[in-house]
């Protein structure tokens, strides 16, 4: 059984899953019988998620079954049929609103994505959409405010029941034509579908004039955002920050920031040198503490002589000196942590200088820390100090203090066996060396007495020889 829906996007037409829903089929093709649903607003709109619609009175909170409007506001709601059950995988189902109980009235909606599952135990799913998906691509990409209603409305203008296998009750009666809209069907919409927007009526020709000019400039930033030299449309130059240029090569950033200065105080003031030779490239940009004392100097040293040179004046276009964020994070101005627009602070090349080498340094360290030579030392230092941890730990228990006292007495009756070891080797080792000397004497004496003995026989044989 089928339901065209006409909406001012396009015809839906819907497939009821009369068999598996009956109670639910039944309450929706008898309101779109009596045209109950003619000039609902589709107040819910979330972009791949619902398009809800069914209160007439546009609010959110109203509208009520078939039973309601013929037995009384007694019958408001009804339970639907959750049996068997069919789930919300798919974009292109429609289903009824249940409230906190479970219970349906007149409110359905459309599923833009598809997975929407949770949806399940608290919504009824009883029929599906087989011609119109591409209205419904549609309104997935309308335009609505954070409470996800539309800014143009978007309207349901007639219902065609196809086949109504339901019999009509006593007190059902059908209209013979689509009713007109009443006041209270439109009340809560915002722009008609039809009604055309003339955003100059009312406006001046100055003012006309302004708003084109302000729509070149942003149609002009979006061109350069998308060949990507700014980082985003959005993006505006610093306004503390002037740009002077037509300058005498000799003149310096000191010349400059002394000549500016009594207009207020001076961030920054920098002369662009080339990279190569450092010769001056005849402009620069000097930026202020306060937007007022930048406008003061721009009208003022226009057109001044400076080093034989006539000097011209400007409020700097530049973003080079501003970092984007992302969307929705804001900018930071290079050199600063925390900024907004206009408070720039532009580096010296020695400062940039610095900064780099600082970063150098500090990847450097971070490459060091993650060496395989790094990662072992820091598994010592952690193995080193849980062996300590567990030492404190155990040194608090009285069982480790007993365990530390017999080691101690242990460790001085081996120092006192040393002593003695010690002392009776000495001993003996004396006793040896005297013994060995008495020997040695011994020996020396035996010696001398055969020397002496050898000596007299010589002396015997000599004188027997002379006689």
């Amino acid at each position: 059984m089928s339901v065209v829906i006409e909406t001012t996007l396009g015809d839906i037409t819907v497939d009821l899953y009369i068999k598996r829903r009956p109670r639910a089929c039944l309450n929706f093709l008898k309101l779109c019988k009596i045209k109950y649903y003619n000039y609902s607003l589709f107040h819910t709109v979330s972009r791949g998620f619902i398009a809800q619609t069914g209160d007439p009175t546009g609010s959110r909170t109203g509208g009520e079954s078939i039973f309601g409007v013929l037995e009384g506001p007694h019958k408001r709601f009804f339970e639907p049929e959750s049996n068997p059950r069919i789930k919300h995988t798919t974009m292109g189902l429609i289903s009824f609103v249940g409230n906190e109980d479970h219970m349906i009235g007149s409110q359905f909606f459309f599923t833009l994505g598809a997975e929407l599952t949770y949806l399940d135990e608290k919504h009824c799913v009883f029929g599906e959409v087989v011609e119109g998906l591409d209205v419904l691509e549609i309104m997935n990409e309308a335009i609505c405010d954070t409470d996800d209603r539309p800014y143009q409305d978007i309207r349901i203008t007639h219902t065609v029941v196809l086949d109504d296998p339901f019999p009509d009750g006593d007190r059902l009666r059908a209209p013979s034509r689509s009713p007109s809209p009443s006041a209270e069907r439109l009340k809560g919409g915002r722009i008609a579908p039809d009604e055309e927007i003339d955003e100059t009526a009312g406006k001046t020709a100055e003012e006309i004039s302004e708003m084109l000019a302000e729509r070149e400039a942003k149609a002009r930033a979006t061109i350069l955002e998308m060949v990507g030299d700014i980082p985003d449309a959005e993006m505006a130059p610093p306004e503390n920050v002037l740009f002077v240029c037509k300058l005498n090569p000799v003149t310096s950033d000191d010349d400059l920031e002394i000549i500016f200065s009594r207009f207020g105080k001076i961030k920054s003031c920098e002369v662009i040198r080339d990279r190569k030779t450092g010769d001056s490239l005849q402009y620069a940009f000097v930026e202020f503490e306060d937007k007022k004392s930048c406008e003061d100097a721009y009208f003022k040293m226009d057109n001044v002589l400076i080093d034989d040179r006539r000097i011209h004046v400007d409020f700097s276009q530049s973003v080079s000196k501003v970092r984007w964020l992302g969307k929705g994070r804001g900018v930071r101005n290079l050199g600063e942590k925390d900024q907004d627009l206009g408070k720039g602070h532009y580096q010296k090349n020695g400062e940039k200088k610095k900064d780099k080498e600082k970063r150098t340094e500090k990847r450097n360290e971070d490459r060091r820390n993650r060496s395989p030579e790094r990662r072992r030392d820091r598994r010592y230092d952690d193995r080193r100090d849980r062996y300590y941890d567990r030492r404190r730990d155990r040194s608090r228990s009285p069982k480790y203090r007993r365990e530390e006292e017999r080691h101690k007495t242990v460790q001085k009756y081996d120092a006192k066996k040393k002593r003695r070891d010690r002392s009776s080797s000495g001993e003996a080792n004396r006793n040896q060396s005297k013994s060995s000397h008495k020997d040695k004497t011994k020996k020396a004496s035996e010696q001398d007495r055969k020397k002496k003995k050898k000596s007299k026989k010589k002396k015997r044989s000599s004188s027997s020889s002379d006689s």
